[in-house]
């Protein structure tokens, strides 16, 4: 796991461990498999989501076109069922249009809670019992 900026090792927004979001595609804002983040990701890659379709269309539409590849960019381009480190401001554009995708909370950094609401995120996650 990638340390904090403080030297200690990055949380996940239930206070443990951050975990790893996917290897297959590479994801994170450093391409490490996790959302782990910095002062240097302004975008904040903080979500872990499982894509869905209408993410996808919605996410298109906003001018962020992530289901066509890009090879010079080494980006293979996203599917419906795939995880990714997700912005977290765009994942709640998203939850105010009705096309939130669900949310790994072991595997959301919490610096989204930044801008995210715990409550909104467990009430997409598929990893709470």
């Amino acid at each position: 796991m990638k340390p904090d900026e403080f030297g200690g090792v990055q949380r996940n927004v239930l206070g443990g461990p951050l975990g790893r979001c996917s290897d297959k595609p590479l994801t994170g804002f450093f391409r490490d498999g996790c959302c782990t983040t910095s002062d240097e990701d302004v975008g904040s890659h903080t979500v872990c989501v499982i894509l869905t379709a209408a993410f996808l269309e919605f996410s298109k539409a906003r001018g962020n076109d992530l289901s066509t590849p890009r090879p010079e960019f080494d980006f293979p381009g996203l599917n419906s069922g795939d995880r990714w480190c997700l912005c977290a401001a765009r994942w709640q554009e998203a939850l105010l249009s009705g096309k939130a995708p669900h949310v790994v909370l072991n595997a959301s950094n919490e610096r989204s809670l930044e801008i995210i609401g715990l409550d909104d995120l467990k009430r997409h996650a598929i990893d709470l019992n």
